[in-house]
């Protein structure tokens, strides 16, 4: 019974769920109608008003970020025309409020959708050596519209 206690207290009995979440996810999650990487894992959510806010670890953002809309297949992940540096020092750490789990660390870089849609924001850690790759893996943080 103890075992089983922790997702009792959880909302919805989904131990991604954080306190105070106002809708359940489906078991594969979609941001914008592109579900999360295949690898995803340590899978954190707040919902609120619309809104949800996903934290998960993964190695494959760059396809996500091309499957998503986020990044043209033809263009760099550091392209500053796509995304751009968030303001967060090396190993400072952000967790929006709501949102259990892990913090995302510095540097960070942040991805928004443009244009008519859904909207998807992603905020992804970057490597702190090297300043063209994401951390491996990287902590992912995205906020999106729930339908």
């Amino acid at each position: 019974m103890w075992l089983f206690q922790d997702e009792l207290f959880k909302p919805f009995g989904d131990a991604r769920a954080c306190e105070g979440s106002t809708t359940e996810l489906p078991s594969v999650i979609s941001a914008g109608g592109v579900p999360l990487p295949a690898d995803a894992s340590d899978v954190h959510y707040a919902t609120r008003e619309g809104t949800a806010q996903v934290s998960f670890l993964s190695d494959r953002m760059p396809d996500y970020l091309h499957r998503a809309g986020l990044l043209p297949q033809d263009a760099q992940p550091f392209d500053e025309q796509y995304g751009s540096p968030y303001a967060l020092a090396t190993d400072e750490g952000e967790l929006p409020e709501g949102l259990c789990g892990p913090a995302l660390k510095g540097p960070a870089w942040s991805y928004i959708t443009r244009g008519p849609g859904t909207g998807v924001n992603v905020l992804i850690e970057r490597s702190p050596v090297v300043p063209d790759l994401f951390r491996s893996p990287a902590r992912v943080v995205v906020t999106f519209d729930i339908l």
